[in-house]
């Protein structure tokens, strides 16, 4: 029996005694569709030939975004990297230093065919990172927290059949804090940014390897 299950029947058997059966059924009901909310279930990867090759991470975003968060590209590029290197079985992922510097040495890289790409970075699969959104506050409201970081994501396959598109393409749109209406006196910048990157970053490696995930994400955390 799990933790969950037994602290369940804890509370249940304390309350019992001085219930009505009315009220024992509503508590009954209550607590197994919570642990029914509160359950994870196995999902397989969307995309699983990163296993055993070696692989490039690269990320991309618009001058604006870049002139306004300039870590972002190096943290979503390391994030993802190391998350599909301890995740994803065999891979050999090309360290987020040596793509970032690439990058910076090859300014027009996103101009590149894909297979040229793939072809000097001299890796079988580059994930491509092509950053469309990113900001922590409703548009044009300063005064309250919601944060979004939404990309396409494509994959190069360097044996592939056509390695100038992508083999496969997916988006990605994660959201930070998990409650509505966070006021700016109720949390900084950093906690904000810190929480969005990490919840992109995880539904970005997901697609590459087996996980868990709630079964009914909108039941999972508990509404402000």
């Amino acid at each position: 029996m799990n933790m969950r299950r037994f602290k369940m029947l804890a509370v249940f058997f304390a309350c019992a005694p001085v219930m009505t059966g009315c009220e024992v059924g509503m508590l009954v009901g209550g607590m197994m569709q919570n642990y029914e909310y509160q359950k994870l279930i196995q999902v397989l990867p969307e995309y699983d030939d990163l296993e055993d090759r070696t692989v490039a991470v690269l990320v991309d975003a618009d001058l604006a975004t870049l002139y306004e968060h300039p870590e972002l590209v190096a943290a979503i590029t390391g994030g993802v990297a190391g998350r599909i290197q301890r995740d994803v079985p065999g891979a050999r992922v090309m360290p987020p230093d040596l793509v970032l510097g690439w990058q910076y040495h090859t300014p027009q890289w996103n101009a590149m065919p894909f297979g040229e790409i793939a072809d000097t970075l001299d890796v079988e699969r580059v994930v491509m990172i092509d950053i469309f959104e990113y900001r922590l506050n409703p548009p044009g409201n300063r005064w309250e927290w919601e944060g979004i970081c939404a990309a396409n994501i494509g994959i190069i396959e360097r044996d592939g059949f056509e390695p100038d598109a992508f083999a496969q393409t997916f988006t990605i749109v994660g959201k930070y804090p998990p409650v509505r209406a966070l006021t700016r006196e109720e949390a900084d910048p950093r906690s904000i940014e810190t929480g969005l990157l990490a919840e992109f970053i995880k539904e970005t490696a997901w697609l590459f390897h087996e996980h868990e995930r709630p079964k009914y994400p909108d039941k999972y955390r508990t509404p402000r």
